[in-house]
């Protein structure tokens, strides 16, 4: 009987050709579109996951703002560790990571740039249970100057040779020898910190590279803390003892607890280790997920619907051969099973030819495997659910024809029937209209922030920066790179240089973020964080900053000045009424004295995603960065590349052993917004493909409400109704539907829009026009796909419609 019904479901699929390969062309899409994204959010949910990672926590600062406790820095301070893990019990241990980045590592002839790693207690072994491929667990990261290579770095140093023992050059500041204990297992993607290499903390104290920090101090929170708490240790209560937790040295600070595997979606903390994922983008990818899915379900709903009219004589037939409804149910199942069966092969197929170019759009290396397969073993049972719940009503439907009416051809449909297929059609658009207002909404954010001014230009300025290899004293190599800047000021195309410690759009690493400074009125102030860095004095003109009082710190032979610029929102901070009763007034921090020199108009140094912070700008000979300004009318024709090359040619003339490494500021400030940029088009992508389904649906509508009234098309023609009378008939329907879907999707899409541009300190407006674009493009849409089919029953001849009567 089985093989019997195969064969049956077999021949109606490839009999009903159109039919077949809309059904299955849209379930395959929706099907592939639901799991790219699930493979995506699974990742993002992926981070910091390993055996134990729950009872894993990081700590971080609170800061008082306004007499307020609000989040602080990612960072704490080095004694934030022992400190906590010896008044709580609950907590077993403790592990500080010191991150370090733009390390140079060097073995005989081979030299590797651009490293990032941390200084780590041995304890790091306990707390994240990470493998140790070679080396002694108990021993290493105990000694000072002792390194672990991963596993990929060491190939790269050593080759094939056995590097436990062997010494190492490590430039970070100066030149230090390091001797590898140990080979660690490759950090992998999902994780907040990778690392090339891990060095021992007890080397802080005695590092001149890093800082010569003898004693452990509550100077300087620069260090990542994390704890390992007792498996029955009560983590909200322990963040709340925690919080009570008073350090008689950080009066107007406190620490504070986050999970471990909250930090990549839910943490956005300046010094995070590196930028983190989004949990509102997640949930938005998510809502999309389930929307394409589940309109892929009712596109298949609809068209089963509109073709079992056509199946009522062969259901009548059956029945009256003595088929039993169960059969007949189980019938139409089978086809269902066979033809979702097809359809999920097919999304298999499509997924591994996208999955690269999906890759490529979010900047992930996800991969279909079968240790995947084994974790998505709920989401496969979801789609299998959906699967068996989208063919129950088309198969009840057959089931319940009664044979008389079926033969008779007088089946109709029943009010409930019609309401529910009104209610699938109205979903359909409600959602395809608010994926449309998100899209719209999205994009329109993303070119905001892209082309919001930002108080200072960017434009044709380059950052260059790299690894002195040599053991002159710093202030000979102070004189070469002021030496270097003169140098570059005689190429064509360089309008002037300036050193900077950073730059807009730059690290967090680079910045000193502060509390305690004395206000010209004599006032202390421990509450409030400020940032501040080194610039040199044409600094400025080079940004084309713009001053509102006062002017820059001017040059000298000193290595620095106690001359200052400060931005407007420090000024107002201090209560300051205007920025002309600044200048020329005292500060005190860093236990020096300093003199304002000139105030600068707020600029977004960090980004729009964030507000506008005080700032103060210190004028230091020894930073870390030359910054050109390059006149573009002066290039030759050879263009940048040939720019850079001999920019690179000059660095190498002054440092022959060093490493030569260039950013433009154009685009390293914009790189920030890759993760919204790469979420904007996949919300784009995603909703061409829930349009185009949803299209489907209304097809299949269409043609069974074609189907049921062919008839009554039929006598009004013979009554002298015209074409444009019978579209117009026919299509009043779905408009009311699109109308009632476009109400409802309003404080649907302007709510969870609104939620989402809640992320940004500076976002556009939900404007009118949103609403009623998106209303229109559904109405079209509709109109479009609705009159094709109308169009046919309007011009068929009314005789072959009527001649069975």
């Amino acid at each position: 009987m089985y093989k019997l019904f195969l064969k049956i479901a077999t021949r109606y699929l490839l009999k009903n050709k159109l039919y077949s390969f809309i059904n299955i062309f849209g379930l395959a899409i929706g099907i592939a579109s639901f799991v790219l994204i699930m493979l995506y959010i699974n990742y993002e949910y992926s981070y910091d996951t390993f055996k134990g990672s729950d009872n894993v926590y990081r700590v971080y600062m609170d800061y008082t703002e306004d007499g307020v406790f609000v989040p602080g820095d990612a960072q704490t301070y080095n004694l934030s560790g022992p400190t906590l893990k010896e008044a709580f019990p609950e907590i077993e241990e403790f592990v500080r990571l010191a991150h370090i980045t733009d390390v140079s590592l060097k073995q005989e002839n081979t030299l590797i740039n651009e490293l990032k790693g941390a200084l780590a207690d041995p304890s790091f072994f306990d707390v994240f249970g990470y493998p140790l491929l070679r080396g002694d667990q108990n021993t290493v990261l105990r000694k000072p100057f002792t390194v672990l290579l991963t596993e990929s770095l060491a190939q790269k140093i050593f080759g094939d040779e056995d590097p436990i023992g062997k010494a190492i050059s490590v430039f970070f500041g100066v030149e230090t020898i390091f001797t590898v204990d140990g080979i660690l297992k490759d950090f992998p993607p999902n994780i907040h910190m990778k690392n090339d290499f891990l060095m021992s903390y007890n080397t802080i104290s005695t590092w001149k590279g890093y800082r010569n920090n003898p004693e452990p101090n509550w100077n300087g929170n620069s260090y990542f803390t994390y704890l390992k708490l007792d498996g029955n240790a009560n983590a909200e209560i322990l963040k709340q003892k925690v919080m009570d937790f008073k350090v008689e040295a950080l009066p107007y600070e406190r620490h504070n607890l986050e999970p471990l595997e909250d930090i990549h979606l839910y943490s956005d903390k300046p010094y995070e280790a590196e930028a983190n994922g989004s949990a509102d983008r997640v949930s938005f990818l998510l809502a999309i997920a389930v929307i394409i899915i589940v309109l892929s379900w009712l596109n298949y709903i609809n068209l089963s619907t509109a073709k079992s009219l056509e199946r009522a004589k062969e259901t009548g037939i059956r029945k009256v051969a003595g088929a039993q409804k169960p059969q007949i149910v189980l019938q139409s199942f089978l086809e269902s099973f066979l033809l979702n069966f097809i359809a999920m092969a097919i999304a298999t197929v499509l997924i591994l030819i996208v999955l690269p170019l999906f890759n490529s759009y979010i900047g992930k290396e996800l991969t279909l495997d079968f240790s995947t397969i084994k974790a998505f073993l709920p989401m496969i049972g979801f789609i299998l659910m959906g699967t068996v719940v989208s063919g129950m009503y088309p198969a009840f439907v057959l089931g319940n024809y009664t044979p008389a009416k079926a033969l008779k051809g007088k089946i109709r449909s029943s009010r409930s029937g019609l309401t529910i297929r009104k209610a699938l059609i109205t979903g359909q658009f409600l959602a395809t209209i608010i994926l449309i207002i998100g899209t719209i909404v999205v994009t329109k954010q993303i070119n905001f922030l892209q082309d919001q001014p930002i108080g200072a230009n960017l434009d044709q300025v380059v950052a260059i920066h790299g690894k002195v290899m040599g053991s002159r004293p710093d202030s000979l190599v102070r004189n070469d790179i002021e030496t270097l800047k003169n140098e570059l000021k005689k190429l064509p195309f360089v309008k002037t240089t300036v050193l900077a410690q950073t730059y807009p759009g730059g690290e967090y690493d680079n910045l000193n973020s502060n509390v305690g400074i004395t206000f010209p009125n004599g006032q202390r102030d421990d509450k409030r964080i400020w940032y501040n860095y080194a610039v040199g004095p044409e600094y400025f003109e080079l940004m084309e900053l713009e001053f509102v009082a006062g002017g820059p710190f001017l040059e000298n032979t000193e290595s620095w000045s106690n001359r200052i610029v400060m931005n407007e929102r420090f000024v107002r901070h201090m209560g300051i009424p205007n920025a002309e009763e600044a200048v020329d007034k005292p500060l005190k921090f860093f236990g020096m004295d300093w003199v304002i020199s000139g105030v600068i108009k707020d600029y977004h140094h960090f980004g729009l995603k964030t507000g506008i912070e005080p700032m103060i700008l210190r004028y230091n000979r020894d930073v870390s960065n030359v910054l050109i300004k390059i006149d573009q009318k002066a290039l030759s024709t050879a263009g940048t590349s040939a720019a850079i090359s001999q920019i690179e040619n000059k660095w190498n003339a002054m440092f022959p052993e060093s490493t030569f490494n260039y950013t433009f500021l154009d685009q390293k400030f914009e790189a920030q917004y890759n993760g919204d940029k790469a979420f904007g088009t996949a919300f784009q992508i995603f909703t061409i493909l829930a349009i185009l389904i949803a299209s489907m649906g209304l097809f299949g509508l269409t043609s069974y409400t074609c189907i049921q009234r062919k008839k009554e098309i039929g006598i009004r023609k013979v009554n002298g109704a015209r074409i444009h009378e019978i579209l117009s008939l026919l299509n009043k329907d779905f408009v009311k539907w699109v109308g009632l879907a476009f109400v409802l999707a309003i404080p649907i899409s302007w709510y969870a829009m609104n939620q989402w541009l809640q992320g940004f300190a500076y976002k556009t407006n939900i404007n009118w026009w949103i609403f009623a674009l998106a209303g229109l493009a559904a109405l079209t849409i509709a109109l479009l796909t609705v009159s094709w089919q109308s169009f046919q029953a309007a011009v068929a001849n009314p005789a072959d419609t009527l001649k069975d009567e």
